[in-house]
């Protein structure tokens, strides 16, 4: 089933800022990548990833940065999960 749902420009564009970043966590590259893999395809999020951003947005050890991606990511799920 494709996703409507799509990641924002300005999402995006912070996702590959993080990606550029040397001093990014791997969680926060693999959330961005995630999105950014959203922002121009009918792509959803996979179950994995999912429980990955899920646990990252109820995690005091993320930056804002990070929860933003994993909204974006969690977002773009499946409604069904």
């Amino acid at each position: 089933m494709s996703n409507r749902k799509k990641t924002s420009t300005d999402v995006a564009k912070l996702a590959s800022e993080t990606l550029r970043d040397p001093k990014a966590s791997s969680i926060a590259k693999s959330l961005a990548a995630s999105a950014l893999a959203q922002a121009s395809t009918g792509k959803q999020t996979g179950a994995e990833m999912e429980a990955r951003a899920s646990k990252a947005l109820q995690s005091d050890k993320y930056s804002e940065t990070t929860k933003t991606l994993a909204g974006s990511v969690v977002s773009q799920s499946d409604k069904q999960r």
